[in-house]
């Protein structure tokens, strides 16, 4: 078995890269969390428990980590001592930080207008945005381009929360 300290992509026996096969992740997780799964310590001794309650929760962990694009592309830039900066880095390149205003616009007028086709127009036009720009990050990971990964995380971050935006606009004019 691998030690705790190992990286998700050990844990899991992975590749460390971006391009992960989402069958063999989720098998790789069931085998693990098979065999370290607190159900099969229920008569062991409590230093046994314990053991097996942090190698679930590790294993959740780095699988939840995993499973999403953007949580595994700021992992593996952290695996590489690369900071995303999400919290304090807001720098970025002028045509996105355009196009950030007009989608902010977008979304205030089509929420003034009580306009539900507008929003729904807007969020399809941001996840074909978001699947664009996964693409072109998946391309910078692999090239070890990690700067410009890093741009491109805090761009898809924000993508994300515009998104989230949206949808709860949408939800409270249908309600």
């Amino acid at each position: 078995m691998a030690s705790l300290n190992d990286s998700h992509f050990e844990l899991f026996n992975l590749p460390a890269q971006f391009a992960l096969d989402t069958p063999t992740l989720d098998h790789a997780y069931r085998t693990v969390q098979a065999q370290v799964h607190p159900d099969r310590f229920a008569a062991a001794g409590d230093a046994q428990k314990r053991v097996a309650m942090q190698w679930a929760t590790r294993a959740n962990e780095a699988y939840q980590t995993l499973r999403d694009p953007l949580k595994r592309a700021t992992y593996l830039l952290a695996l590489r001592d690369i900071d995303v900066g999400a919290e304090n880095n807001t720098a970025m390149e002028p045509a996105f930080l355009m196009q950030q205003m007009e989608w902010r616009e977008g979304i205030e007028d089509a929420a003034a207008a009580k306009n539900v086709d507008a929003l729904d127009a807007l969020l399809v036009e941001l996840r074909g945005e978001e699947r664009a720009r996964f693409d072109k990050l998946a391309a910078l990971l692999d090239s070890g381009a990690n700067a410009a990964a890093s741009e491109a995380v805090r761009q898809l971050m924000f993508i994300e929360r515009v998104a989230a935006e949206i949808s709860a606009q949408i939800d409270r004019l249908e309600d």
